[in-house]
């Protein structure tokens, strides 16, 4: 058991979607001596940042420069959640990854371990490349093939925490398709919920891509949505009461169609469905999974019960509570 009261928490990517929703989490348990850690630039991911409460914040790269070289001006922290990363599929500079997924995450795992440290950081459902079914934990992370430098990167981590022997410590965490709050500042990495959303708004109707398999008509391609509320939920149960480490998937365990998650959309916002069904491009449809779905035996299996929202209910919740009325994670305390 891991008492996340006691000592600081260090959140790395703290102002981006899944990391600010992990501080918003844990100032709802109380907890905010909280360091967090980006990388700000010129995005609007300081607006996650504005509704939470925490102790103090530091640019990445100085980050860095305190666990390489000053470790001890860090010997307060107890507790680390690395959701910090470049997340972009489409990223080609495999340089940048490499040092910014993954050597970066080494120096923080080896800090961490050598503190004495509970470490958590975020793998990727995209480490499993183009598997659409038996998506299990228990896969020889060597038999992997990511679709993309940015799984690699975090495959690279995986692989590496399994040769040096410390996977029975840290714990990976592989989100599936996440969306919710506090995504705003993804761009074109944006869940579909998000896109969607707005391109009600500018148009009043939604676009998606054709199927290109007769087993699945349009519309019907199949994914694991899992709200960002969830995935948090899940996240802290791990850290608190995960005995030793392993990687975990984080999914809603469920498979739906983009169909139903567009219906659901169309549903929060009163109004009926208007869709458009476009070619995907001839680059894509080699690579295009059509079905993903946790499975969650391993989570399940290690005691975590913890119930999840219906995916109607969930949109509902996005849709009503933060999109329309343009909020994040945070501001329903300042309204109270």
């Amino acid at each position: 058991m891991t008492d996340l009261s006691k000592g600081r928490i260090l959140v790395t990517g703290g102002a981006g979607f899944i990391g600010s929703a992990i501080v918003w989490a844990l100032n709802r348990r109380g907890c905010e001596n909280i360091l967090i850690s980006d990388f700000l630039r010129a995005s609007d991911k300081w607006k996650n940042l504005a509704p939470l409460r925490y102790a103090d914040y530091l640019e990445a790269d100085d980050l860095e420069t305190l666990v390489l070289n000053q470790p001890q001006q860090l010997a307060d922290v107890r507790s680390i959640f690395h959701l910090g990363a470049h997340s972009s599929t489409t990223e080609t500079n495999a340089t940048y990854l490499v040092r910014n997924n993954y050597e970066y995450t080494k120096a923080l795992a080896h800090f961490a371990l050598e503190g004495g440290r509970r470490f958590l950081y975020a793998s990727s459902a995209a480490t499993y490349g183009a598997r659409e079914t038996g998506l299990r934990e228990d896969l020889p992370l060597s038999s992997l093939r990511p679709l993309n430098m940015y799984g690699y990167s975090k495959q690279m981590f995986d692989c590496y925490a399994q040769r040096a022997g410390i996977l029975d410590v840290v714990t990976g965490l592989k989100y599936f398709n996440v969306f919710g709050p506090n995504e705003a500042h993804k761009g074109d990495m944006s869940s579909l919920v998000y896109k969607a959303f707005h391109q009600i708004r500018e148009t009043g109707q939604v676009r998606l891509f054709k199927s290109y398999r007769p087993e699945y008509p349009d519309g019907g391609q199949k994914r694991d949505f899992v709200y960002v509320k969830d995935a948090v939920d899940c996240t802290l149960w791990l850290a608190e009461n995960l005995s030793g480490g392993g990687i975990f998937n984080v999914g809603s365990g469920r498979a739906t169609t983009w169909l139903t998650l567009v219906d659901s959309l169309y549903t929060a916002l009163g109004s009926k469905p208007k869709i458009e069904f476009t070619e995907m491009p001839v680059t894509m449809r080699s690579k295009y999974q059509y079905y993903t779905c946790a499975d969650l035996s391993k989570l399940r299996g290690a005691g975590y019960s913890g119930a999840q929202m219906s995916l109607s209910a969930a949109v509902q919740d996005y849709v009503q509570n933060y999109l329309v009325p343009g909020k994040h994670l945070g501001d329903e305390a300042a309204a109270n």
